[in-house]
């Protein structure tokens, strides 16, 4: 029956309702959450390229976000922060190690993406003091099988521990453990790009060759995971995502035409295309901000204006924005259409592309071509921070840890001549249970010279290894004189011993001790563009922010004493052979009939000396000329003895074989035990 018409419309209006509603609430979610996605290129001294992806991905903290449908937001790191009541947490997958004195160590990037080789994972939970260890033995299993990553063997206890001065935290709720041998490859990355929106199908992230990524010589993904507060309460109410992947790459020769020698001397060109192997086909339609930056910092702009004073050919380009710096150093393919100058005199330069006006019709592929050869330095920590083991044989050694002074602390004592200036140092090491640490032998040596460790220690925290519990943490805070050249911290150890099923596959190869963690309180690695350069951009905002500057150790590779593992085997191989002789014995004896076989042999025996005498007899006969005469078998006689030797079943001689046998193995089991 058709229904009358008046009544449709407020049918199809009942109908529609819901939809418009639903699609109101998807709206709102999706303007809630935000994603950004950024590059930072910036050529570095020694002929390399540094490539630093920035995407950052932001949700709201909801009462029911652990079970709502996220639109941008990976969904899976939402419900690690509600299950697990994190507050903040980094997880990074490192191979290589950055070269401090090459590639800087005064930045944002190096500050906070230099990591060490392997993984390291910290977190600061929002629980009570006694479910901390609970809650961080279940993050690491979870991100072990989130990133197809090792991690979950941070869960023992003796491979992470709980630092208080190290990372600015609350106190008593932060872990941090590392694995330094953790091997990096693509199935660590795959799973890292599918938290991203567009993956790597479209947008910035596009770029991340896999061939291109895993021959360079550093690269680090990172993950960051931080809670927003609210302005009017301070308490969460959103959650951010940082997802940073830092790459070093040496990019092909592309000066071609130019003669050997200056080709030896300029630094060579590339693009885009050259060093990933593609373009940008556009940004990632998700993405509320795409954009490439790229960073000439202190050092070689200070070097493009001395080139620029001294060469007379410079002339002026009007093109481009006002502030657009051309120089005769090197030439860009792209111009940018904005340029952030930082404060100071020495400052750097950041040229900005946004991607939105590009599509797949045209491609951005930036490039930068040297003119001339530029010679310059990065900025530099404070002190050079190096590590290294000393001592020989299996039984002892030593830690040092060496600091030597670089441009920064000479150029604060030329500043602060009257004013006796000091820097502080803070130290953290971490080393396994089985390096047992005598912190009382903890020597310090200022210039060369032994010096009384209260003169520059200001506090010290230790918390000594237990054997199969717990590692062994030291943290120190130090105060040097400016006008310092060196500094050596050198502890001895006692290099311990591993029961047999505690040694890894590759025992020979020794074990690591994680690196050190080095930090300069004093002194902040952000950059402070003009008023003009405030945007909204996430990699801005992060470059500018005041952190304090961190640098990391190497890590060290002590070799402990190693037992015979073939031992096990030849023990098993012996006591198998003696086994399987001593049963195989027993059974052959116990299933063995010695009459029937005795009785059997005669049969045999005598059946052939009858056959035998009977031809004999037959040609003797014919010989003669006799009738053959019949001849009485033996066999009667035969039987009547095998049937009296049967009733004999086992001889004295096999009794005394056996027991032989059993007196022998019973020896064997005794003495081995």
């Amino acid at each position: 029956m058709a229904l009358p018409p008046k009544a449709t419309f407020p049918l199809f209006l009942f109908l529609l309702l819901p939809l418009l509603l639903l699609s109101l609430v998807l709206a709102t979610t999706t303007q809630q959450e935000e994603f950004s996605e950024e590059l930072l290129l910036k050529p570095l001294p020694d002929r390399k390229i540094l490539a630093h992806f920035h995407f950052q991905n932001e949700a709201p903290l909801d009462a029911d976000s652990f079970a709502r449908h996220h639109h941008l937001f990976p969904k899976s790191i939402s419900q690690l922060v509600q299950k697990f009541h994190i507050k903040s947490m980094e997880l990074s997958f490192t191979q290589g190690r950055w070269n401090y004195e090459r590639w800087g160590g005064f930045d944002p990037i190096s500050s906070h993406n230099a990591k060490p080789p392997g993984v390291e994972l910290w977190a600061v939970f929002d629980v009570p003091p006694h479910q901390v260890d609970a809650s961080w033995k279940n993050l690491t299993h979870s991100l072990s099988g989130l990133f197809c990553a090792s991690i979950n063997f941070l869960e023992s206890s003796t491979t992470y521990s709980a630092p208080e001065w190290a990372f600015q935290s609350a106190l008593g709720s932060l872990r941090y453990g590392t694995l330094p041998r953790e091997a990096v490859c693509t199935e660590n990355l795959t799973p890292w790009l599918k938290l991203l929106p567009c993956r790597d199908k479209a947008g910035l992230s596009s770029l991340m060759d896999r061939p291109s990524i895993y021959r360079s010589f550093y690269h680090s993904q990172r993950l960051h995971l931080t809670m927003s507060s609210a302005p009017s309460d301070g308490s969460r109410s959103g959650i951010i995502l940082e997802q940073t992947l830092t790459v070093v790459l040496q990019p092909n020769d592309q000066n071609a035409d130019m003669n050997h020698v200056r080709k030896a001397k300029i630094q060579p060109s590339w693009s885009l295309s050259s060093i990933f192997g593609r373009k940008i086909s556009g940004r990632c339609v998700l993405a509320k901000l795409s954009t490439v930056y790229l960073h000439a910092d202190k050092g070689l702009v200070a070097q493009l204006e001395n080139l620029h004073k001294n060469t007379a050919q410079f002339a002026n380009n009007d093109t481009g924005p006002e502030d657009y710096r051309v120089n005769s150093g090197f030439k860009l393919s792209v111009t940018p259409k904005r340029v952030h100058t930082e404060l100071g005199k020495d400052s750097s330069i950041l040229y900005e592309y946004p991607i939105k006006d590009y599509k797949d019709t045209e491609q951005f592929d930036l490039g930068l071509s040297w003119e001339h050869p530029i010679v310059w330095s990065s900025l530099h920590a404070p002190f050079y921070a190096s590590r290294f083991l000393m001592g020989s044989g299996n039984e002892r050694g030593a830690i040092a840890i060496s600091l030597k002074s670089t441009e920064m602390t000479q150029g604060l004592v030329t500043s602060n001549i009257e004013e006796r200036c000091k820097l502080q140092v803070n130290v953290l090491q971490v080393v396994p249970w089985y390096v047992k640490v005598y912190y009382h032998t903890l020597q310090l040596l200022v210039d060369e010279r032994p010096r009384v460790l209260t003169d520059f220690v200001e506090r010290m925290r230790v918390s000594p290894s237990e054997d199969k519990v717990s590692p062994g943490m030291m943290e120190l805070v130090l105060q040097f004189p400016c006008e310092m050249k060196s500094a050596l911290l050198s502890i001895e150890f006692d290099k311990g011993f591993l029961h047999i099923d505690e040694y890894p596959p590759d025992a020979n190869q020794g074990f690591d001790i994680p690196s050190a963690i080095i930090s300069f309180p004093d002194f902040n690695a952000g950059l402070q563009f003009y008023n003009k350069s405030q945007s909204k951009s996430p990699l801005l905002s992060k470059l500018q922010e005041k952190s304090h500057v961190l640098s990391y150790t190497e890590v060290l590779l002590v070799p402990l004493t190693t037992p015979d593992f073939s031992m096990p085997y030849n023990v098993i191989t012996i006591t198998c052979t003696v086994f399987a002789l001593y049963f195989g014995s027993l059974v052959n004896v116990l299933r063995r009939r010695v009459g029937e076989e005795e009785r059997l042999l005669k049969n045999k025996d005598a059946s052939k000396a009858v056959f035998l005498r009977r031809v004999l007899t037959k040609l003797s006969a014919k010989l003669r000329g006799k009738p053959l005469e019949s001849t009485t078998s033996p066999s009667s006689s035969s039987s009547s003895s095998s049937s009296s030797s049967s009733s004999f079943f086992v001889s004295p001689k096999l009794i005394l074989r056996v027991l032989l046998v059993a007196g022998i193995a019973i020896a064997w089991q005794y003495y081995s035990q």
